[in-house]
């Protein structure tokens, strides 16, 4: 609550408390205590302390594989919050094999068409593009778009995540024609479901950049 709140000061001493807690309770490896190490973690990330939020992040992923088995959906769930901050840190080699290994792991145990797969194919997909990787992002791109198509509909806002990066890779690899109905119709989501003046649509930039492509 006190985070949600941004009180991050007053939050820290009592997650660091409840994690002692549970430390002396349950045992350094309990799962208890890698949800209190996330938990610290995140915090730490908040409010800029990258470098002291890490170990934390990494003994938290290695108390879940101990305790559930490297394949279970814990262990994708560490691993997100890994990934989230090697990806800040734009140390985008270090994030890769973490975010196949995580998508991987929700194939494994979900099936290919979930759309949580699609959310781990689409952060695999910005991740490559990132890294200027365009053919490897494509298909990526184009099965979560599918998948959550499939699942919600052609009008579900995730769907327009997934057209704004296709159509940004389109641009990339100078396929602006290919790229502009993709992005009219991430806009036309985000503007149905947002209305066009509402904060988080960026309506305005998306309509900047369908400008420059046209």
């Amino acid at each position: 609550m006190l985070t949600a709140t941004n009180r991050h000061t007053e939050a820290e001493p009592l997650y660091r408390r409840a994690l002692a807690i549970d430390e002396k309770s349950f045992g350094a490896d309990h799962p208890n205590v890698a949800r209190g190490l996330n938990n610290l973690a995140r915090l730490l990330e908040d409010t800029d302390r990258r470098a002291d939020a890490e170990p934390l992040y990494r003994r938290a992923l290695a108390i879940d594989e101990k305790s559930f088995g490297p394949d279970h959906p814990n262990v994708a769930i560490r691993l997100n919050s890994l990934i989230g901050l090697l990806t800040a840190a734009n140390r985008l080699g270090e994030a890769e094999p973490f975010c196949r290994r995580a998508l991987a792991i929700r194939e494994k145990r979900l099936g290919p068409d979930h759309p949580i797969v699609a959310t781990g194919l689409n952060d695999l997909a910005e991740l490559l593009i990132e890294t200027n990787r365009h053919t490897e992002a494509e298909p990526l791109c184009r099965r979560a778009l599918a998948i959550l198509e499939k699942s919600f509909g052609p009008d579900y806002p995730d769907v327009a995540i997934c057209l704004s990066n296709l159509a940004a890779l389109l641009t990339a690899t100078n396929r602006h024609t290919e790229a502009e109905p993709f992005s009219r119709r991430a806009l036309a989501i985000l503007d149905k479901r947002f209305g066009p003046d509402h904060p988080p649509n960026s309506s305005g930039v998306m309509r900047t950049y369908i400008m420059g492509i046209t």
